[in-house]
């Protein structure tokens, strides 16, 4: 949104300086893009008088100038046709930077003759692509400053443009008068009141307007004027230099004064060549098939259901967003119908995205404009057509009705404080809101039609704290119980959140934030995909589902760092997952993920690809951080997207606390990663709470006593899993074996030869740890005889001989 100091002036009662409105509009929640002041380039130059002018005595097109200035009579050489004795220009000395040919003067030499600055043109300074001659003054004294004369003569030449970012919840500040509002309820000036529409009516207007029943909701109220005997040349010398000022081209009269409403009073216009429209105008939705030759020169194809303005032959305008070229004014328009409407911001801006065009009505229509303002706009329009163009005027057509948005909320003085913080009068906030267009009634605050963004009690405080300035918040310790220790703050879940995550970056992985959102096929990967947890309007085709797992995020985060040359990878990412639509169907998972290798190459070999092991030691390390049991089973019940016989999950009974192993090669082609990969996922919710609140540890039962190690080979059938092992040894005794590890495993044809066909050997480590006295070679022997029966009655093993 652009605009000028003298635009907003006109509505603006103000001395405030540039910076200072500048200042306030950001404070205010309009944020300042820029501010291009004219003025600023121009303050070092000044006036100066020409007060002899000879011929260069060695080139024909220059002349030497002796010039009167604040430094006295200077000597200047000059190319310009106009450089005569008696002139009055702008003068640039040796050291000032002259804007429009990016360079900063010196004293130099012309064709042998000293030259102490130039007598510079409106181009040089850009004032204006004038550069025939050097600038003539009709007045002024020697050594004047260039931008005094400006402000005295000429101030259109520095008026500064302010350029704001509007968010999507002030379309109100998308009109000049809008962020004038603003501005003087912060009390940077008085906000000047509206002059009323004067239109003399002189005939009923020959056009009738219509809507159709079913599309009233997305065009609510149209209304129009006829204006006959109008004279559509170029506008106003002013209104050119205001829409010039901010990006626009002037186009005609008429063009121009709907342009200029638009921007001034955020009113949208549309003006219709009465001589090209056939018959009554008509509102009605868009049939498939119908196009439109719009006013981009472009033909659009209608979207089945869209809002379009009519005639008797046709569309002539997509309602909201643009008109079309066959029935807009040009130079031989006389006879115009001015529409003034309102319409469904929805609405307005599904037609807009569907047929991608990006229209200033479209900008203003989609956010909501001010629907009571529809007929006073329209009023105000024809006045001024009226004024530039001539003509006479008819009484308004209307159809509809203008939407009931009256609505009135409690204000509540005393929740600025608990809400925001701050301390601000009750009159003063009274005061604020009657500034901005509130009408109060008691303790009833009635929301002005242009503020569709207040909805609530608490929009009323943020208006004032707005106004007030949150600057003038002050930060403020939280308060403390008057004894004893506060309860805590984070539940159960999110203190083992944070463990794990801190546990996975410990380990050396990297921490992913990825979208929640994903595209189908990739959904579909991992058990996901359907209607349920479809995205009904998603921002792009890669975002149309949520996530069934934490893994197709970290795949793809992994093929674009290999894409860049990254190969060796280690992420982690910690965040829900969604089996459906519902609450209860989302969980709180992390998920590692390893790619490549597990070290950088050195000269001991030490590199290896990554494997099942490494994501298993790293998913029980990370399990035992958030509390989960030490004892646990390996089940191989897996999902589809793990590589089968290269994964498990770590059960609890039936309980699923994590699964680890390799990523099935056909997901790893069809998101274009790189293996191996290998990967592990918490089920964090799943991990149960421990049956003690205490936050203290337990006592550490250490014993000085001496542990002893006793290895076992046992023969077994090749189906047999180490783990069935480890499991029934460590069952022998629970109180004396400390642990139990598998260390070597010996099959294939060689064993076979050796044990026989399909068997295999384990070979198993049993860690016994006495308490109370030291073990003897009996007591070591009994447990021994008792870790071999317990395998042999669960697997049905036999000691290798």
């Amino acid at each position: 949104m652009k605009f000028t100091l003298s635009w907003l002036k006109d509505h603006l009662e103000t001395d405030a300086s540039v910076d200072e409105i500048a200042e306030a509009l950001t404070d205010l929640g309009l944020e300042i893009e820029e501010v291009i002041d004219p003025a600023a380039k121009l303050r070092g130059f000044t006036l100066a008088k020409v007060v002899g002018a000879e011929q260069h005595p060695d080139a024909d097109r220059l002349r030497v100038l002796r010039v009167e200035t604040d430094e006295g009579e200077k000597q200047i050489v000059c190319g310009a046709p106009n450089a005569r004795a008696g002139l009055i220009g702008v003068l640039a000395k040796p050291g000032d930077y002259v804007p429009g040919i990016d360079t900063t003067l010196s004293v130099g030499k012309i064709r042998g003759i000293e030259s102490h600055g130039m007598m510079a043109s409106e181009r040089e300074l850009e004032l204006s692509d004038e550069h025939d001659g050097i600038i003539e003054l009709p007045s002024g004294e020697a050594g004047q400053r260039f931008v005094e004369w400006l402000a005295d003569n000429a101030p259109d030449k520095i008026d500064p443009v302010f350029d704001i970012a509007i968010t999507p919840n002030r379309p109100d500040a998308l009109g000049v008068r809008g962020v004038a509002r603003d501005l003087a309820a912060r009390g940077l000036g008085t906000l000047k009141p509206l002059a009323e529409a004067n239109v003399d009516a002189t005939f009923a207007s020959p056009v009738t307007v219509t809507i159709d029943p079913e599309i009233s909701a997305n065009a609510p109220f149209f209304s129009g004027r006829v204006v006959r005997g109008v004279t559509n040349g170029p506008s106003p010398g002013w209104m050119q230099k205001r829409l010039r000022a901010i990006g626009l081209r002037p186009i005609s009269a008429l063009v121009d004064i709907t342009n200029y409403f638009t921007y001034d009073l955020n009113r949208p216009l549309h003006v219709f060549d009465l001589g090209k429209v056939k018959g009554d105008l008509h509102l009605r939705a868009a049939e498939a098939g119908e196009k439109l030759l719009a006013l981009d020169d472009k033909t659009y194809a209608m979207p089945v259901g869209a809002v379009v303005i009519c005639d008797e032959n046709g569309p002539v305008s997509i309602a909201g967003v643009m008109g079309g070229a066959e029935t807009g004014a040009d130079e031989n328009t006389t006879d115009v119908f001015i529409e003034a409407a309102y319409f469904d911001p929805i609405a307005t801006a599904a037609t807009g995205r569907a047929l991608k065009i990006n229209s200033d009505a479209r900008y203003r229509f989609e956010r909501g404009i001010d629907p009571e303002f529809t007929l006073p706009g329209l009023d105000l329009a024809t006045q001024m057509v009226v004024e530039i163009c001539g003509g006479t005027a008819s009484g308004p057509v209307t159809a509809g009705e203008v939407p009931d948005h009256s609505r009135a909320y409690r204000l509540d003085t005393g929740r600025v404080s608990s809400l925001v913080g701050m301390d601000i009068e009750d009159t003063v906030q009274r005061q604020t809101l009657e500034h901005l267009g509130f009408r109060l009634e008691g303790d009833l605050a009635h929301v002005p039609s242009w503020r569709p963004d207040v909805q609530g009690e608490q929009d009323l405080i943020e208006e004032i704290a707005r106004i007030a300035s949150l600057s003038r918040l002050v930060g403020q310790p939280l308060p403390r119980p008057r004894a004893g220790v506060p309860q805590p703050v984070l539940t159960p879940l999110q203190r083992r959140e944070g463990a794990a995550r801190r546990m996975a970056a410990s380990l050396g992985y990297n921490e992913c934030v990825t979208y929640s959102f994903i595209d189908k096929a990739a959904a579909e990967l991992f058990g996901g995909g359907g209607d349920a947890v479809r995205v009904e309007n998603p921002i792009s085709s890669e975002m149309t589902h949520l996530r069934p797992d934490l893994l197709p995020g970290l795949l793809a985060a992994a093929a674009r760092n290999q894409a860049r040359g990254f190969a060796d990878l280690a992420l982690f990412e910690c965040g829900p997952v969604f089996s459906g639509g519902e609450p209860e169907e989302q969980a709180l998972r992390l998920t590692g993920l390893l790619v490549g290798a597990n070290a950088a190459r050195d000269p001991h070999g030490s590199r290896r690809a990554v494997d099942l092991y490494d994501a298993k030691a790293d998913a029980e390390v990370i399990l035992a951080a958030i509390g989960a049991p030490a004892k646990s089973q390996i089940d191989r019940k897996l999902d589809g997207w793990w590589h089968p016989g290269r994964a498990g999950n770590i059960q609890l009974g039936p309980n699923r606390l994590a699964t680890f192993g390799e990523v099935h090669p056909k997901v790893l082609n069809a998101l274009d990663v790189k293996g191996p990969a290998v990967a592990f996922t918490i089920m964090i919710q799943n991990v149960p709470l421990p049956k003690s609140n205490l936050t203290t540890r337990s006592a550490l039962n250490a014993s000085s006593l001496q542990p002893v190690e006793r290895d076992f080979a046992f023969v077994v059938d090749a189906g047999v899993e180490a783990l069935q092992l480890v499991n029934a040894a460590a069952g022998a005794d629970k109180a004396l074996i400390e642990n139990v590890r598998a260390f070597d495993q010996f099959e294939g044809e060689r064993a076979e030869a050796q044990m026989g066909p399909g068997k295999k050997s384990i070979a198993i480590t049993a860690r016994l740890q006495p308490r109370d006295k030291t073990l003897t070679d009996a007591e070591i022997e009994a447990v021994s005889a008792k870790i071999v029966e317990k395998v042999a009655k669960a697997t049905g093993g036999v000691l290798r001989s």
